[in-house]
């Protein structure tokens, strides 16, 4: 029982700490492109949300959230490999890199289906839904291949 709630709880960790740094990325482009930041949400219940107002380049603030969502994980990951190479740390934030690759890349990758979140602004800014599939069979990818590596380590770990 109790490795069930430790599970539960490292995924419940996972996705907020997942949105929030989405939303980090949301926020970094704003800044960057001249936008100004109005609120930011990460809600007990529901989907994470940046609003920017005035945003002079709506396309590109929507893109850094799954971008950023994705390389941050990835590099803290690998920053971490490669200091302390299967070290406890290092499993951990493989799991969570290889759970912010398939939660951003599922986001943009069947979202425009429905015009869900970003996926919807980004498509009502013109950007062609195989944009938005080609982010998502990637970052997708590379999180069940972060996910299989790791699999890999803790079997290795065992022997």
């Amino acid at each position: 029982m109790t490795k069930w709630l430790g599970c539960l709880l490292v995924l419940v960790l996972s996705w907020y700490a997942m949105e929030a740094l989405h939303e980090m990325g949301h926020v970094l482009h704003a800044v960057i492109s001249g936008g100004t930041v109005q609120s930011v949400s990460v809600p007990l219940w529901g989907i994470s949300c940046t609003h920017v107002e005035p945003n002079p380049h709506p396309a590109f603030v929507v893109w850094g959230g799954p971008v950023w969502g994705v390389l941050l994980p990835v590099l803290l990951w690998g920053g971490v490999q490669w200091r302390k190479p299967g070290s406890v740390a290092a499993r951990v934030l493989m799991f969570f890199a290889g759970f912010c690759c398939l939660a951003n890349g599922a986001y943009l990758g069947i979202g425009w289906v429905d015009r869900v979140g970003d996926a919807g602004d980004l498509l009502g800014e013109g950007v062609a839904p195989g944009w938005l599939m080609l982010f998502g069979v990637l970052s997708s990818s590379g999180g069940l291949w972060l996910w299989h590596l790791l699999t890999l380590e803790l079997r290795i770990g065992k022997a």
